[in-house]
């Protein structure tokens, strides 16, 4: 059994996590490593219960996964894919847009880069091959652009829209 780490939500509500399972996030691993094995809840103020259950969902997953390491990994053709997404993951991520976008701040402010590369491929996905106008519809986004702001945005973009 290993040693379990006690973290509190926003909204105040504690999780016993394993330390396995808490050093997939590089915040957690480095305050562990910062604090020893105090007795004391980890606060969380940027997370939700909601949403701490499901990273914990995610991180008792991907528990025996090999850490990622963040060596220049800015051109790393595996990241950049957004077609190989596992069975599993892609059922967790099956959430609505309110969730998925919780999700990926959770992941960011935790850094756990597994867990915000999937929620980042997985807007990819949404988005891909959609116009801009399906794109607003589909995230609630209000188009401020008056048409003649639009239309100088499309020529000077054109060379865009041929890729």
């Amino acid at each position: 059994m290993s040693a379990t780490i006690k973290l509190t939500s926003s909204d105040g509500q504690e999780f016993a996590v394993e330390k396995k399972v808490a050093d997939r996030s590089v915040l957690l691993k480095n305050m562990l490593e910062d604090v020893g094995d105090a007795d004391t809840p980890i606060p969380l103020p940027n997370v939700t219960a909601k949403i701490l259950k499901k990273v914990i969902e995610y991180c008792t997953h991907h528990k025996d996964d090999p850490i990622v390491v963040a060596e220049n990994d800015a051109f790393d053709a595996a990241r950049k894919r957004s077609d190989d997404i596992d069975e599993w993951d892609a059922t967790y991520i099956k959430v609505d847009n309110e969730e998925l976008f919780e999700i990926i701040l959770a992941a960011n402010y935790l850094d756990i880069k597994p867990l915000l590369d999937l929620g980042c491929k997985t807007v990819a996905n949404m988005i891909k091959g959609k116009t801009a106008e399906q794109i607003r519809e589909m995230f609630n986004i209000e188009n401020d652009f008056t048409p003649e702001e639009e239309e100088q945005i499309r020529r000077e973009n054109e060379w865009a829209a041929d890729a």
